[in-house]
């Protein structure tokens, strides 16, 4: 029987999570191997250095540069305030008097006689890095972060932008396959992640926002409403630091497209638990993927049935979804899998699979084309 590895989106009702949170540089660890921790747990911080602000000090009072050492009024190392004067300079007998003032609060990191410049470091920046999940510390990485495990339910999404958030699972369309308009956002949508079907429209993102829901999972969503939505074209880059009030995960592509049956209706089995999302988005190399998890109480330490989710690639009878046009978005199932290289219509030969719709019709596709949804 034919036989292939293909990508491939989890959607698991249960399943063990484990998340790293690790600090950008070395710092303090808050809590042990242990602990339970909620989403807003604050499980290490840091402080980063400050930004730096160069002051071209001989420009301004109008020395050489060889001069400025005797005209500083703070060395380096010293404390200074926003609007601090720094460095003075008289001329004309001292009649007359020149200062160089701060436009920031820090420390003076550098003094140079040669540039005539003084580097003006600001505050340090304090980094929080919170658990993201309800569950147990698993593990501490000393000085730098934890590992944070639950059991729960995990959905993969094929794009999404916005941070880590999370809030109660709220339903707002029938099915999988309505539309998400703003007429089904109401104010009960404040601190919920939003569940629709098969696209959201940029009035009902608006909408959400202006209610404070924490997040929308939904099928699809068009291309020219997200980029006026980021008010800029969206490159091959990580999404996921965008701070527009809400975030969005799309489980499906862009366009209308109804989201996959037993995503919705696992999500709507979940309908009042609470859900962690997140949209970071990666679709180069080292991919990321934007995720629900929806965390249950159960004991981390119990073992996975690592043969329930073991992943032996293609098989007849597993869902699918199309990638590729003409019939792209569409979902099915693997119905045959012939071994033989088969012409394609671009006369190149390529392993192809029998794909069966849900509406009982059956397609020839190549396997690069499909993506598989792993139950």
């Amino acid at each position: 029987m034919g036989y292939a590895y293909t990508p491939g989106l989890k959607v698991t009702d249960k399943m063990l999570i484990t998340k790293k949170r690790i600090l950008p540089l070395k710092g303090d660890v808050l809590v042990k191997v242990g602990d339970k921790v909620k989403p807003d747990t604050v499980v290490a911080r840091t402080l980063l250095p400050g930004n730096v602000e160069p002051i071209n000090v001989a420009n301004i009072l109008g020395i050489p540069p060889e001069d400025i050492m005797d005209c500083m009024l703070k060395k380096e190392g010293e404390k200074v305030k926003h609007g601090e004067v720094i460095a003075k300079s008289k001329s004309f007998f001292g009649l007359f008097s020149s200062e160089c003032k701060t436009k920031t609060e820090g420390s003076v990191e550098s003094i140079s006689s040669v540039t005539g410049q003084v580097l003006l470091r600001g505050n340090p920046i304090p980094v929080e890095i919170k658990a993201y999940l309800e569950g147990e510390v698993m593990e501490v990485y000393e000085n730098e972060g934890v590992a944070v495990s639950t059991w729960g339910s995990f959905i993969q999404g094929i794009f999404g932008i916005g941070g880590e958030t999370h809030g109660e699972i709220k339903i707002v369309t029938k099915d999988n396959t309505e539309i998400l308009t703003d007429k089904l956002i109401d104010k009960n949508c404040k601190d919920k992640v939003v569940v629709g079907g098969s696209l959201v429209t940029a009035d009902a993102i608006k909408k959400a926002i202006s209610l404070g829901a924490k997040g929308i999972v939904v099928g699809g969503f068009s291309d020219k409403d997200l980029r006026d939505f980021l008010g800029y074209d969206l490159g091959v880059a990580i999404t996921g630091s965008e701070e527009l009030g809400i975030t969005l995960v799309i489980t499906e592509g862009f366009g209308q497209i109804n989201m996959a049956e037993i995503t919705f209706d696992l999500l709507k089995s979940k309908e009042g638990q609470m859900a962690c999302i997140n949209g970071a988005t990666q679709i180069r190399a080292g991919v990321i993927r934007p995720e629900v998890v929806i965390p249950v109480k159960e004991d981390v330490h119990k073992k996975e049935k690592t043969e329930e989710f073991e992943n032996i690639g293609l098989t007849v009878g597993y869902p699918i979804r199309i990638i590729r046009e003409p019939h792209f978005g569409r979902l099915g199932k693997v119905s045959a899998l012939p071994p033989a290289l088969q012409k394609l219509e671009s006369e190149s030969s390529a392993r192809v699979l029998e794909v069966e719709f849900e509406d009982g019709t059956k397609a020839i596709i190549p396997r690069a084309n499909v993506e598989m949804l792993e139950e």
